[in-house]
């Protein structure tokens, strides 16, 4: 209780008390005296502290020497918000409390808390030129009032939290939330006090213990760690394991974020951090929390206790590459597009389309639809001249069987006689290999895109409630080891297209024989267990590729006359065998000789060694 408030309740108690002795009656004196007197005290309990919460302020006041002054006071909380998100803020540390993203759900379709004081806690330390071990959460603030602030062309509020220790001396903590941002700026300012902290560094701590926000648990924890980026080699993270990793940051770093599926709660440098020490736990047992991060990240006291103070960003808010992208600092690598040539497919071609649909079509499952006509269209030319490769060692199939049939069992003089044919007919059996090669950036980016594509979270097609994680045909009573306990049935459809489009190719690849046949039916299969947990999105969209690429081919065989082709390998060999009448054997030709003569030699050495 201050001093204003104990002036006033006396004065309201001396009123109370003139009006009983003069206007009540004289039989009821006392008893009305008594009752006035308990309601006085009844309206002083609220707001004055508990015997035993006073005492354990005057000791911590105690404990922390010049800085006891803010260790008095009463805990409220006050917010700001914009369209995205909400960020409630309490005045005992002045740290945030709890973060709601307005605009998302979790699994279980209440309210996306990011951030809030029961599993997640934020907090400062630093030391006392007396020796003292001082943190902001046990000093009290003060909040101003929300104002409006702008910059550039952003508007938004801000408010300040500020503990007064006297003489001029206090301690600011001003946070920022621009209109329509994920963004929470943040200045930590220490007026006055540069005699009284000691040390390098002040130590920011963050301590998260994860909430699932996903279906599968197994998938939120493989896709959730600690990523930073320090100022001279940028991005980087904790390797993702079930067992503890820890890692000593000893450079600057210029952010540390908290990343899971499809959202991310990080703090960003206005400068840089000194170092930080980053911790992931996980507990496979416990199935209420994912995962366990804890981040002691070092902050330089020169720059709070320097007048102008530190400046940080927190962001708050989804896996969007949209959003993502514009904060810089590798900061867009918390969304994982996969590495090298899969990211810049994901970047340059698969993101822009997607946004694109994205603006004209709702429904999910008709984008991924729209997205495999338009990579099949690009891909079309590839498909085209690998088909007709493999028409054109289909028509020599009859002479590749007479080669082999010609040297039974001897699989070098086999391969040497067909690729002197390939040779003779103008065939480079790599033709149809190196179209197929050059769509596989396009098939792992995929592998990356669809279980991270935030605009698939929670977004039904068919049977399937989500498409960012895998649909549930049907659940099973068991689990089968490498599969699961449900039957996707996108990636049945999946598989089942695989197989036909595997069966489609081998009728006209006549090099796919024995053995390579086989395998060629069992990778499907295979890829059946591999892919039943993956997103139903990403099942999908191979189950449609797959479809697309069947008709394809079915159009161009149609079109490709084979009697043309062969006409055309028979005047290829012609033209060759002028050439080399003209100009004698090529180069080509001459080490072809010289393998055939060095293979007679050896065969030589064998027969007399017998002998």
């Amino acid at each position: 209780m201050d001093r204003n408030q104990a002036i006033g309740f006396g004065l309201i108690a001396v009123l109370l008390l003139a009006y009983s002795f003069f206007f009540s009656s004289p039989e009821e004196p006392a008893r009305q005296a008594v009752q006035e007197t308990a309601k006085v005290e009844q309206l002083q309990t609220p707001v004055a502290p508990a015997a035993d919460d006073s005492l354990a302020q005057a000791n911590r006041a105690a404990a922390l020497g010049a800085f006891g002054a803010a260790a008095t006071g009463q805990a409220s909380t006050t917010t700001l918000e914009n369209a995205n998100i909400r960020v409630t803020f309490n005045t005992k540390g002045g740290q945030v409390e709890e973060v709601l993203l307005k605009n998302y759900k979790t699994y279980q379709d209440e309210p996306l808390i990011l951030f809030d004081s029961e599993s997640s806690n934020t907090d400062v330390t630093f030391n006392t030129n007396d020796g003292k071990v001082v943190k902001l959460s046990d000093l009290y603030f003060t909040a101003s009032e929300v104002r409006d602030v702008a910059a550039e062309d952003k508007s938004g509020k801000t408010i300040t939290f500020r503990a007064s220790l006297g003489n001029g001396q206090h301690i600011d903590q001003v946070y920022t939330l621009y209109n329509d941002n994920f963004l929470l700026g943040y200045k930590l300012d220490f007026e006055g006090l540069d005699q009284q902290v000691s040390g390098n560094n002040l130590v920011f701590t963050w301590d998260d213990r994860l909430k699932q926000l996903e279906r599968d648990l197994k998938q939120n924890r493989a896709k959730s760690t600690i990523n930073f980026a320090t100022v001279e080699d940028g991005y980087d993270y904790l390797s993702i394991s079930e067992e503890k990793e820890t890692m000593t940051l000893e450079e600057p770093v210029k952010w540390v974020a908290n990343k899971q599926n499809f959202f991310t709660a990080g703090i960003i440098a206005g400068s840089q951090f000194s170092g930080a020490r980053l911790t992931s736990t996980v507990d496979p047992s416990d199935t209420t929390v994912v995962k366990t991060l804890s981040s002691e990240v070092l902050i330089p006291a020169q720059e709070v206790v320097s007048g102008n103070g530190g400046e940080f960003v927190y962001y708050f808010g989804p896996n969007d590459y949209k959003i993502l992208k514009n904060i810089g600092n590798d900061f867009d690598k918390n969304l994982d597009l996969g590495w090298g040539i899969f990211s810049y497919v994901n970047k340059w071609i698969i993101i822009p389309a997607f946004d694109f649909l994205e603006n004209y079509i709702g429904n999910y499952g008709i984008i991924i639809i729209l997205l495999v006509l338009y990579i099949k269209t690009i891909l079309f030319p590839l498909t085209y001249k690998s088909y007709l490769s493999m028409a054109k060692m289909k028509v020599l199939k009859p002479e590749i069987d007479a080669i082999k049939e010609r040297n039974d069992n001897d699989m070098q003089k086999t391969q040497m006689e067909t690729m002197k044919l390939y040779q003779e007919m103008g065939v480079n059996p790599l033709s149809g290999c190196i179209p197929m090669l050059l769509q596989i950036p396009i098939l792992f980016a995929m592998f990356n895109f669809f279980p991270n594509s935030i605009e698939l979270r929670q977004e039904a097609f068919l049977w399937a409630d989500d498409l960012s994680t895998y649909d549930v045909f049907m659940r099973l009573p068991f689990t089968i080891p490498f599969y699961g306990d449900h039957v996707s049935m996108f990636t049945l459809l999946m598989t089942a297209s695989t197989i036909l489009y595997t069966w489609s190719n081998n009728q006209i690849n006549s090099q796919m024989q024995g053995p390579m046949k086989f395998y060629s039916y069992l990778m499907p299969v295979i890829f059946m267990f591999v892919l039943n947990s993956f997103p139903a999105g990403l099942s999908f969209y191979y189950f449609v590729s797959n479809i697309v690429t069947f008709g394809q081919q079915a159009g161009i065989r149609y079109f490709v006359d084979e009697t043309k082709i062969r006409t055309k390998l028979e005047e290829n060999k012609d033209k060759r065998k002028e050439k080399k009448s003209k100009g004698g054997p090529s180069f080509t030709e001459r080490m072809q000789e010289a393998m055939r003569q060095a293979q007679e030699r050896e065969q030589q050495k064998r027969n007399k060694a017998k002998k």
